[in-house]
């Protein structure tokens, strides 16, 4: 698990132990910073998981355009 993702569940983690001290104690902008908390974790999660895929997608156009680029050398 690299930084970012760790930096990510921390978040999501810390925004459920805030919503639920803010449910269990009533105080609804508690419950709304951890449920808003949890949520950027989670949308960041998801960034990175696109980011992840383009770099992917890179690399596999990458290696195809050098083996094409290999044959046409032969």
């Amino acid at each position: 698990m690299d930084k970012d993702r760790m930096e990510n569940t921390k978040d999501k983690v810390a925004g459920k132990v805030h919503e639920g001290a803010g449910k269990l104690t009533g105080d609804k902008k508690e419950e709304s910073k951890g449920k808003a908390q949890n949520m950027a974790g989670k949308v960041k999660d998801k960034l990175a998981d696109v980011k992840d895929s383009a770099a992917g997608a890179m690399e596999e156009l990458k290696d195809k355009l050098d083996k094409k680029d290999d044959k046409d050398h032969e």
